[in-house]
């Protein structure tokens, strides 16, 4: 009964979107039309048709593809550590007096310094992409993952002791579904972080990927190409953020609302 109650909301929130997105398109073009001048704002169709023929004919697969890779990484990368830390200060009350000052030198070291520094130190390779891309990442994980694990239920730990649970079995059906909410939170967040991050290092330093095109198109003043791979990418982290990510953070927090 609960899920044929959601569908006409879901529906109704899915036609609310697109006619949003509708409404967009549309100032776009009459935005685009008042210009009337393609090299500075060139219209949705003509953006559609470029990437049609870069999905088609081009590289645009590829760079996305490569683009893709990276995001990946560096996600897991970041994912890993600001969870072991995260956990690490929000049981331990002394390791987060110790880390909290390093916590919020790296909250607040900007992006661009981390990719120069990782280029200077490492070079102009994949490893010093991927690192300075998780580094600005893990502080974000760490955070959200430390607050999780202080809302711990000191009861079920209590519970766990006085049966003699093991350290595994704690882990699965303690720790894991309390922590889960959070966990997916701090992947929604990433991944709108870890993207964005991937094109500035991509710009700055890579030879390939969607960043990198973009850096070609800017030295040529080729907006609409700009727009191109630009839009494509964004369409390809909207795609995950509506079929993988919400829904997966939906269903974590599902038992906090039952």
């Amino acid at each position: 009964m609960s899920s044929r109650k959601a569908d006409p909301k879901f529906a109704a929130s899915v036609r609310t979107r697109l006619i949003s997105l509708g409404l967009l398109i549309l100032g776009w073009s009459a935005f685009a039309a008042a210009l009337a001048d393609p090299q500075i704002l060139p219209s949705p169709i003509e953006i559609g048709r470029l990437t049609f023929n870069e999905l088609t004919g081009g590289p645009l697969l590829f760079h996305l593809s490569v683009t893709l890779g990276r995001v990946l990484a560096a996600f897991i990368l970041a994912m890993a550590i600001g969870t072991a830390f995260g956990l690490l200060m929000g049981r331990k009350k002394p390791f987060d007096t110790w880390l909290d000052p390093w916590l919020l030198f790296f909250l607040n070291l900007p992006a661009l310094v981390t990719i120069v520094l990782c280029y200077l130190w490492i070079g102009l390779t994949e490893v010093a992409a991927i690192t300075a891309v998780a580094i600005n990442k893990i502080p974000m994980v760490t955070v959200l993952i430390r607050e999780g694990a202080r809302t711990f239920d000191p009861s079920l730990d209590d519970m766990s002791r006085i049966f003699r649970v093991t350290r595994l079995t704690r882990f699965r059906h303690i720790v894991v579904p309390q922590l889960a909410p959070f966990f997916a939170a701090s992947a929604r967040t990433g991944t709108a972080l870890i993207w964005k991050i991937v094109l500035v290092v991509e710009f700055l330093g890579r030879s390939n990927g969607v960043g990198f095109q973009i850096h070609l198109y800017f030295q040529l003043f080729d907006v609409a190409m700009v727009l191109t791979y630009a839009l494509s990418f964004i369409a390809v982290m909207l795609t995950i953020e509506f079929a993988i990510l919400q829904p997966w953070e939906r269903r974590a927090s599902r038992w906090r609302r039952a």
